[in-house]
This record gives C-alpha cells, sequence and structure tokens, in this order.
C-alpha cells in the first residue's frame, strides 16, 4: 500500500512534473538555511526596524499600512517581515525559508497555471524548471529583503490563475476576487502595474480570445482591452503614491543629474544585457553601478540592434507562432518599470527585476525548443534530453551563484570581482569590516568607495565611525561633517555628527544635531537614546529620562535604554 502511493502520482506525468520541480528546488536551495542576514537592505527591512521587530500586532500593523520606509508603500511585504518575527524572532534561517517556500510556491503555480493554459505539461515544467533555478533568481530567493519580490509574484501568478478561471466562466463576482488578489499583489510591490497588459497577451495567446485571424483581433481587442480597465485603477493609485514615496526618500533622481538620453540609453542596455546574461548568466552582482554620462556608445549600440533584429523576427514569426509575441512581449513590457527611465536609486540595473519578465523569454525557449524539434523532425527522446541537460547546468550555476551569498564578506568580494568601480560594494564590505571590529580594512574600503563616488554622505558616516573606534576623533569629525555637507536631509548623518562633536566635548552642537535629526526622522529610536546619553551626563534627569522613554516607545526592545533608565529612576527614587 506505501509503495502504491508513493507511485500512483508518478505514473501522471502532471504529478511527477511537480515532484520533480519540489525536489530541485528544496535542494538547490537549501543551503540558505544557514546563511545569516546580509548589511544591505536586511537591516532597512527587518533588523534595524523596531516596528518590523515587535512581531504582529496593532501597532506595528497601523504602521505598515502607512509607512513610506525603505521608499516605498508596500504594508504586506511589511506583515509578512513581521509574521516572520512573531514565528522565527531574528533567526535568520526561518526568514530565508520563508523565501524559499514562497519562491517554490512560484514555481509550482507557474507550471499549473501554463500548463492548464496550455494543456502542455513538460513544456510548462520545463518554463518552470528555468524559472526555478535561473542564476539571476537567485537574488530574489537568497536575499531576504527581497521578500516584496518572491510576494508579490506569488500574487501575480494567483491573479492569472483567478483571471483564467473568468475566462472560462465570466461572472463579476469572478472579476472581483481576480482584482482583489492583484490588489494584494500591489501591496507587496509595484512591480505588478503591467500585469494587466499581460493578462491582454493571454488573450491572445494561449487562451485565444482575440480570434484567429486579423479581423477577430481588431474586432475583439476593444472590449478585451475595454475589461481590463477596472485594473488600471489602482495600478493609477499604486503608481501615485509609489513616486510620491520615492521623492520623499530622495531616490528618485533627477532629470538635470540624469538627463533623459543617458535614462534612454540605459534602458537599451538593460533590455540587451538582460538577454544576454540569460543565456549567459556570468558576473552577476548584487548592485551593478550606474555609468551616468560615461556610458559608451557601441554597447548600447549592439543591444539596440539585437533588439530590433529580434523583433522583427518576431514579427515576422509571431502569426504563426503566437508564444513569441506573448513571450517577448511579456519581457519587454514587464521590465520597463524597472529599466531606468525612472531612476531609483544608484543601480544601473538589478538581477532581481528579471524575475518576472524572464518568464516570457522562458516561454519562448520552451515552446520553441519543441516547434524546432517538430520542424527537423528530431527524435523525441531529443527534447526531455536536451532540456535535462539544460536543467543539470543550471543546477550547477545556480549552487555556485548562491554560493556568494553565504554572508555580505563573499557577497560583496564577488561584486567587486564582477564589476567595476563599484562603490557600492566597497561600503558594504566596509560594514561588513566593521561590524566584524577589524578597523584597518573597513577604513580602507570607505576610503576606496569615496575615490569613486566623494559624495556618499552613508560612507561618510561609516568611515567616521571606523576612524572614532580608531581613536582618531579628529579625523571623525572631519568625516561626519561632510557627511552631513553631503546630504543636510540625512537624519542619520546629523544623528553620528552629534556622537562626533559630543566625544569632542562641544555638548551643546551635538544636542542640536540630535535635535536636527528627530525633527528630519521622528521615530529614530537610536537618536533618541543617543540624546538621552548625552543629557545624562549633563545631569539634565528629566530630560534624559522623557528621552529614553521615547526610544522605548519606539521599541520596547531597546535594552540599553531600558537600563539607562532604570538607573536614573533609582537615583532619582526618594
Amino acid at each position: 500500500m506505501d509503495i502504491e502511493f508513493v507511485r500512483l502520482p508518478l505514473r501522471n506525468p502532471k504529478g511527477l512534473a511537480i515532484f520533480l520541480l519540489i525536489t530541485v528546488v528544496v535542494l538547490v536551495y537549501a543551503p540558505v538555511k544557514d546563511y545569516p542576514f546580509i548589511n544591505y537592505d536586511d537591516t532597512l527591512y527587518v533588523t534595524e526596524v523596531p516596528q518590523v521587530q515587535q512581531g504582529l500586532g496593532w501597532d506595528s500593523v497601523v504602521w505598515s499600512m502607512t509607512a513610506m520606509e525603505a521608499a516605498n508603500w508596500h504594508p504586506l511585504t511589511w506583515l509578512s517581515h513581521m509574521l516572520d518575527v512573531q514565528l522565527f524572532g531574528l533567526n535568520p534561517a526561518g526568514h530565508h525559508l520563508t523565501n524559499l517556500l514562497l519562491h517554490l510556491a512560484n514555481v509550482l503555480l507557474l507550471f499549473g497555471v501554463l500548463q492548464q493554459m496550455t494543456g502542455a505539461v513538460w513544456r510548462s515544467a520545463l518554463v518552470a524548471a528555468l524559472f526555478a533555478l535561473h542564476p539571476l533568481n537567485v537574488e530574489s530567493v537568497a536575499w531576504v529583503a527581497e521578500r516584496k519580490n518572491v510576494l508579490s509574484t506569488l500574487f501575480w501568478l494567483l491573479t492569472m490563475a483567478a483571471y483564467m478561471g473568468y475566462v472560462r466562466k465570466p461572472h463579476w463576482g469572478r472579476y472581483l476576487g481576480m482584482m482583489g488578489i492583484f490588489v494584494l499583489g500591489l501591496m507587496a510591490k509595484p512591480m505588478l502595474v503591467t500585469l494587466p497588459c499581460v493578462l491582454l497577451l493571454l488573450d491572445y495567446w494561449p487562451l485565444g480570445r482575440l480570434g484567429k485571424d486579423s479581423k477577430e483581433f481588431w474586432e475583439r481587442l476593444p472590449r478585451l482591452a475595454a475589461e481590463k480597465l477596472p485594473l488600471f485603477i489602482p495600478v493609477a493609485a499604486i503608481s501615485v503614491v509609489t513616486i510620491a514615496a520615492q521623492s520623499q526618500a530622495g531616490a528618485l533622481s533627477s532629470w538635470e543629474g540624469l538627463p533623459l538620453g543617458i535614462r534612454v540609453a540605459n534602458a537599451v542596455l538593460t533590455y540587451g544585457v538582460g538577454l544576454k546574461k540569460m543565456l549567459w548568466p556570468m558576473d552577476l552582482a548584487v548592485f551593478y553601478p550606474h555609468p551616468g554620462n560615461s556610458l559608451a556608445v557601441w554597447p548600447v549600440a549592439l543591444a539596440a540592434l539585437l533588439l530590433v533584429i529580434l523583433s522583427l523576427g518576431v514579427w515576422w514569426q509571431g502569426r504563426r507562432s503566437r508564444y513569441l509575441v506573448v513571450g517577448w512581449l511579456w519581457y519587454l513590457g514587464t521590465l520597463f518599470p524597472v529599466s531606468g527611465l525612472i531612476q531609483v536609486g544608484g543601480q544601473a540595473m538589478a538581477d532581481r527585476y528579471a524575475y518576472v519578465p524572464l518568464m516570457g523569454l522562458f516561454i519562448i525557449l520552451a515552446w520553441g525548443t519543441a516547434e524546432l524539434a517538430q520542424t527537423l523532425r528530431l527524435p523525441k527522446a531529443w527534447l526531455p534530453a536536451a532540456g535535462l541537460c539544460v536543467v543539470i547546468v543550471l543546477i550547477g550555476a545556480a549552487r555556485l551563484q548562491l554560493s556568494h551569498w553565504r554572508n555580505s564578506f563573499t557577497l560583496f568580494q564577488h561584486a567587486l570581482e564582477s564589476t567595476q568601480d563599484n562603490h557600492m560594494a566597497h561600503s558594504n564590505l566596509g560594514i561588513a569590516f566593521l561590524d566584524n571590529n577589524d578597523l584597518d580594512q573597513a577604513i580602507g574600503h570607505f576610503y576606496k568607495a569615496l575615490e569613486i563616488k566623494p559624495t556618499h554622505a552613508g560612507v561618510h558616516t561609516n568611515l567616521s565611525i571606523a576612524l572614532r573606534r580608531k581613536g582618531m576623533l579628529d579625523k571623525a569629525l572631519e568625516h561626519s561633517i561632510r557627511s552631513v555637507q553631503t546630504n543636510p536631509d540625512l537624519a542619520e548623518a546629523h544623528n553620528n555628527l552629534g556622537i562626533s562633536l559630543f566625544q569632542k566635548g562641544r555638548i551643546e552642537e551635538a544636542l542640536q544635531e540630535f535635535r536636527i535629526a528627530l525633527e528630519l526622522k521622528p521615530d529614530y529610536t537610536t537618536c533618541y537614546y543617543n540624546l538621552g546619553v548625552v543629557l545624562e551626563n549633563q545631569n539634565r534627569i528629566e530630560e534624559a529620562a522623557e528621552s529614553f522613554r521615547q526610544a522605548l516607545r519606539l521599541d520596547p526592545a531597546h535594552s540599553q535604554a531600558q537600563q539607562h533608565l532604570t538607573l536614573l529612576l533609582e537615583e532619582t527614587s526618594p
């Protein structure tokens, strides 16, 4: 009985495909359970966010609905991290496990949706396997801070599944259900803004709702396009909120600093490099510095030529092989919001941005290979053998890429080896050495980062911290001042300058800097604590106690604030 229970599902092609997908994903990504948090954005989303560290509670839930932290509005992502803290505390194994389970769910959903839409089991399984194992997608799984990517994609695929249900049995209730899932996805990450257009592509193929010829296509297109219009209401809303959040955080690059011509050139190059890395995933990095005005002409021209040639090829063959049109427009369309035309942050591109767009290319590869095999009349065994070889190669490549995520040292050292003039890699490698109290190495990397980008306020701040620990107070103060001069709106810079001034005995100036920091960031727990320490040092007991209380209101687990407050109360009690 036990043997038959195991064997029966495997006799079914779908059951076998699901079993193989689960097995390979778990085996490839299992090492993440032993990986720590990294010092790039994991701090921003989990380890240094008091509201997240409190776990799920009424106050934290309310905060998640209004927070514009991390230059985005994504309450579902915050709630996901809070749930992890509730379940696992700050043990990174649990957080990594959640990312892995979400990726596995996405793999199975992609397989299921494609198989249901097309009826093709093994081609759908190949698309899912490519998506599961491609090294470009490792970043989204191995990086806890990219929870928003795997979580939003879960809702992307659930929306596709709900849409398929609506198409089979049209009803306003099913449509509203699909729309609700779509809105939840937008609340995890704005990446879903292009999904209504992808649903229209699915009408063309494989659902066939746009007819079999050009006459039916143009007759049906207006109605099916209008059918998607309600979905653009939440798209418009999330777009406005996202731009406001990014502007508020100073994450949006100005048009003066980064003109339209450079943005277009970088976007074209992003598409071309995405194709290259899909076929040859080498020199992948957690951060690719934006070249700015130094962007060379010939790579952009070559990428543009490649895109034109491929687009013409798709146009030529698209009527006969509709999957080409859908896969190619899927890639072009879903990558567009993150192509760099609206530049957010200092990266030229990012591997995580390919997580959804690659699905379109994988559809082309799977269906195109099958069609080619039929055209060339290759033996039936050729296709599964070729697919198996590709999967085996990707398993090795994915494990290699995953190994770079073992910790912050390996991650940013690999980034330095894979890119040029990477100030962010030097900066975060310096932070890793600083956290390890290797001050000389940390200072060296911070100086290298400033050689590449002298105006990086965060690097000046971290360099001043390292110099203070070395006892070089004058140099530390110098870089603390330069940090504030570089970015006067950075609360962390003012807090750091306050510490440097305090250690130089310039008490009133230090207090002023702490107060400026709190004006810029009213929920800055660490700054309240630092302010309390300085006030306590000046014997301003009531003011110090109130600062410690405020720190504890924001972060009840702040043990140092609790300790200082307890001592103050004991000293002042009768």
